[in-house]
């Protein structure tokens, strides 16, 4: 129910300074539960997927010389939402009120009666600078620090900034927004005073994977930065503390910083491999390129579950079968009690994870994460006769039953899910972008083939890395160079591998 039947309210967010690890847990739950989503263009795509599917996208971005609606439009737009009666998250890059305009937005909201919240978010000002090893405060630098616009409202005439108080070698002065006027701030630093020598930071998208550093000092900055380029958006930061950074760097010093991995596998699985992406200081890229639906043989998966008592043994080989496995039980109404006596093994730790989730206590996980490895220690626990429930895609490889069933075991395959093709027109250009491209399955070689048939020359230049041999056999057919295969053939494992000096 909208409009005037329901109370309208705002929730004014800051999405912090890029990371999509930096949003709050508030924001989070805001997020997840909005009707409409109004957000700028400095917030991260992981962040905008945390809005539920059908919530509305409304982009207001503002970058230098590029509005998409005025500061007026904007505000108008929320206090209109909310007197419709949307639960509107108005999305802010950093914190709502340093330099964001949200107390302007949330004063409007309030003039014009529309229920409102605010959810501070972490400001660029302090993780800018600690993404790149310079922390704000050090005792043995200063015992302050202030954060100044260098972008003041231009119908005021004059600045009002007290540059004599600024020019402080002893404290710490952080410009946002600073990058256009960086020579009138620094002459001004250095009339009333500041010394030359006084040690600059300036950090472009700090806390992302396109991170920048320049470090200079006061008399040196304007050479530094025509020189490398850096350019806005920036944090500028004066002061001693600035010199810590060649002892405590380490953003930007990890492996994997600055690299584009390109992630293929299915789209309800990127979120903890991007996440763990960028905290490895890469930028993944979400190109899901398989789906996972039911079978084409959906009253036999049903049935399987409905009868699981009568094996010996249920096998699962993927967290997909898990999911189906009680998406089906659920469905009669029955839980992990229906297993009984059953014993259960599990492909992997991933898998047992997802078993023991839901109360099921793993009998059987193998050393080496492949079906040849399943096999045999399944074998080295049954008897021949005994019978086997295999859960599992309906297009897995055979070595699994066939190898029970040749040891007297009887085995019942039962497909759980099937994956079928994601088409992706834009996939060609989403490779082009990276430099290092996953796979997680044989399927998501498939699925990539499927949609780049020229895949072998289209990776040609880029490091390709698999989960596991059998997935790299399978790319290696259809031509594929592969450069980096996992020795633990687990998500784990492929970021492991990845972030090896010799992989990168």
């Amino acid at each position: 129910m909208t409009g005037a039947g329901r109370a309208g309210k705002v929730w004014l967010v800051g999405a912090g300074p890029g990371d999509p690890g930096l949003l709050t847990l508030k924001g989070a739950r805001a997020l997840a539960g909005c009707d409409t989503l109004v957000y700028d263009y400095l917030a991260s795509q992981a962040i905008l997927e945390l809005a539920p599917p059908q919530c509305e996208r409304i982009y207001v971005g503002k970058q230098a010389g590029r509005h998409s609606l005025t500061q007026d439009e904007i505000t108008a737009l929320i206090v209109k939402l909310g007197h419709d009666g949307k639960k509107v998250v108005r999305l802010k890059g950093g914190d709502v009120f340093v330099f964001a305009r949200g107390g302007e937005e949330a004063r409007a909201l309030a003039e014009a009666g529309v229920p409102f919240e605010i959810v501070p978010g972490v400001t660029s000002a302090i993780a800018g600078p600690a993404y790149a090893g310079i922390p704000v405060t050090h005792r043995a630098h200063n015992t302050s620090f202030t954060v100044a616009t260098g972008h003041e409202d231009p119908t005021k005439g004059e600045s009002s900034l007290d540059f004599a108080k600024l020019a402080n070698r002893k404290a710490t002065t952080i410009f946002l927004m600073a990058m256009t006027n960086l020579a009138a701030i620094t002459a001004k630093l250095r009339e009333h005073g500041l010394p030359g020598d006084t040690p600059v930071g300036i950090v472009h998208e700090g806390t992302k994977p396109t991170q920048e550093v320049v470090v200079a000092t006061l008399d040196t900055v304007l050479d530094a930065v025509a020189r490398s380029g850096i350019s806005a958006p920036a944090v500028v930061v004066f002061g001693n503390v600035v010199n810590e950074r060649e002892h405590i760097r380490w953003f930007d010093a990890q492996p994997l910083f600055g690299k584009r991995v390109l992630v293929t596998r299915p789209a309800h699985q990127t979120g903890d491999f991007a996440t763990r992406l960028w905290e490895a200081g890469a930028e993944p890229i979400v190109a899901p390129v398989i789906a996972i639906v039911p079978p084409d043989d959906i009253a036999a998966a049903a049935a399987a579950v409905a009868r699981v008592r009568d094996y010996d043994w249920v096998a699962f080989t993927s967290r997909n079968g898990v999911d189906a496995f009680f998406d089906r039980l659920r469905a009669i109404e029955r839980d992990a009690r229906a297993f009984g006596d059953t014993k259960v093994a599990a492909i992997g730790p991933k898998t047992a994870a997802a078993l023991a989730a839901r109360g099921i206590r793993v009998d059987l996980v193998p050393t080496t994460f492949v079906n040849e490895a399943v096999a045999a220690e399944l074998l080295a626990r049954t008897q021949p006769g005994e019978r086997v429930l295999l859960y599992r895609a309906q297009e897995a490889r055979d070595v699994l039953p066939e190898t029970l069933r040749l040891h007297g075991r009887t085995v019942d395959v039962v497909a759980a899910y099937r994956t079928r093709f994601v088409d992706d027109p834009e996939l060609g250009a989403k490779t082009e972008r990276a430099d290092i491209v996953t796979f997680t399955s044989s399927s998501t070689v498939a699925g990539f083939v499927h949609n780049v048939p020229d895949a072998a020359r289209a990776l040609a230049p880029k490091r390709v890395a698999a989960i596991g041999p059998i997935t790299a056999q399978t790319a290696r057919e259809h031509g594929i160079r592969v450069d980096i295969v996992a020795d633990e053939f687990t998500v784990d494992g492929l970021l492991f591998a990845l972030a090896e000096p010799a992989a990168v």
